[in-house]
C-alpha cells in the first residue's frame, strides 16, 4: 500500500511538473526565462536518463547549478545515437534530419504536437503579426519524406493562412511565376518560404519585380550548389527578386523553436528561446559578445526531450541578443533537414 501511495505522488509530481513547463510561451521577462530553465534543467535531469548520463559524466549535478549559465548542454550528436527523451509515455510523432546516404540521421520524439504548435505558431505572430493576413508559397524542392519538421511547419501555417493559393510549389516554376503575379496584383501580403539552391533557382528562371512579397530562405544547399557566403547570397537575392531584404529561418530537427532574421542575416529569438556561444576550444566555457564560438541553445518549447543543447553550428552573439551564423564546425556532417516536402 505505501508503495502504491509513494508510486502516485511520484507519477502526480511528474504530470504537474511537466504542466507547468507547458506554459513557455507566456515567458515575458530574463527573471521568468531563468527560473523556468532552472526548473527545466532539474526536470529533465531527473527523467532524461541520456541527458542524466551526461550530466553524472561531466560531473554535474542541480545541486550545483545556480544560474542558466551554469546549465550543461547536450551535445547534438546525441540525437542520433540515442534516444533523447524526457517522458515515458509513447511518442506521437517523429522527426528526423535528412542526412545524405551514409549519414546517421538524427530523430526528436513529440509526445504533445501541441507544444509544436505553439511554438511556431506564436513565434510566427510575434515576428510577422496574424497569419491570415498572408498567403504562404513554400518553394522546398527536393525528395519527400514524412518526418520533416520544416515541412510540418510550413503546412500549418499554410492551413491557417485561410487562402486558397497558399501551398507548396515542387517544380511548378510557371505556376509559381503565374501566382506570385496574380497575388502581387492585388497587393496581397506573401511569404516566399524557400530553401537557398530554389531561390538561386527561382531568380535565374525568371526576373521579378515584388513589392508585397516577402523572401524567407531556410538555409539547405546540400550539395545542389556550391556553398554561398550568407551575405553573398542575400545580395544575389535581393537583387534577383528586387527586393530590399531577404528574411530567414533558423531551425533544426532537435529544436521546436524558430529564430527570424528580417535583414542582414541576423537572427533573434522568441521569448522563450535563447542562445550562448561557447569557446570553440573549450566547451565548458561562455564567449563574449562578438566573439566566434559554437552555439549552445536552451529551448524550452522542448519539454520531452532535451531543452539545453549545444549545436554544430558556429556563431557570434551581439550585444542586443542578435546572433549570426557563420558556418559549421569542421567534420561536422552536412545537414539537409530543409530540403523535403510530404
Amino acid at each position: 500500500m505505501i508503495l502504491i501511495r509513494k508510486s502516485t505522488r511520484v507519477l502526480i509530481n511528474f504530470i504537474n511538473m511537466r504542466a507547468s513547463f507547458k506554459s513557455f510561451d507566456n515567458i515575458s521577462n530574463e527573471k521568468e526565462f531563468s527560473s523556468c530553465a532552472l526548473t527545466l534543467f532539474e526536470y529533465q535531469f531527473e527523467h532524461n536518463k541520456v541527458y542524466r548520463s551526461y550530466c553524472d559524466l561531466i560531473n554535474v549535478n542541480p545541486s550545483d547549478v545556480k544560474k542558466i549559465s551554469e546549465i550543461p548542454f547536450l551535445p547534438i550528436q546525441f540525437f542520433k545515437s540515442h534516444l533523447v527523451i524526457s517522458n515515458n509515455s509513447s511518442p506521437n510523432k517523429y522527426f528526423e534530419s535528412s542526412g545524405t546516404t551514409g549519414q546517421i540521421c538524427s530523430k526528436h520524439y513529440v509526445f504533445d504536437l501541441s507544444l509544436y504548435h505553439k511554438s511556431f505558431e506564436k513565434g510566427f505572430e510575434l515576428f510577422y503579426g496574424n497569419i491570415e493576413d498572408y498567403v504562404i508559397i513554400a518553394l522546398l524542392p527536393s525528395y519527400k519524406i514524412e518526418h520533416s519538421s520544416l515541412v510540418y511547419m510550413a503546412n500549418e501555417l499554410i492551413k491557417k493562412t485561410n487562402h486558397p493559393l497558399s501551398g507548396f510549389y515542387l517544380d511548378e516554376w510557371d505556376q509559381l511565376k503565374s501566382t506570385l503575379e496574380q497575388l502581387e496584383s492585388k497587393n496581397q501580403k506573401t511569404i516566399l518560404l524557400g530553401v537557398s539552391f530554389a531561390l538561386l533557382e527561382a531568380i535565374e528562371k525568371y526576373e521579378w519585380n515584388l513589392n508585397n512579397t516577402l523572401i524567407m530562405e531556410t538555409g539547405g544547399m546540400k550539395g545542389m550548389r556550391k556553398e554561398w557566403i550568407r551575405s553573398a547570397l542575400h545580395s544575389h537575392l535581393k537583387e534577383g527578386f528586387g527586393v530590399k531584404s531577404i528574411h530567414a529561418e533558423y531551425g533544426m530537427t532537435e529544436l521546436l523553436s524558430q529564430a527570424y532574421s528580417s535583414a542582414d542575416g541576423i537572427f533573434y529569438c522568441p521569448p522563450w528561446m535563447q542562445v550562448s556561444i561557447r569557446d570553440p576550444e573549450d566547451p565548458f566555457e561562455t564567449q563574449s559578445f562578438g566573439k566566434t564560438g559554437g552555439l549552445n541553445i536552451i529551448d524550452l518549447a522542448n519539454v520531452d526531450s532535451c531543452a539545453f543543447i549545444a549545436t554544430q553550428d558556429l556563431g557570434i552573439l551581439h550585444s542586443d541578443c542578435g546572433f549570426e551564423i557563420l558556418g559549421r564546425f569542421d567534420h561536422a556532417e552536412l545537414r539537409g533537414c530543409n530540403l523535403m516536402v510530404v
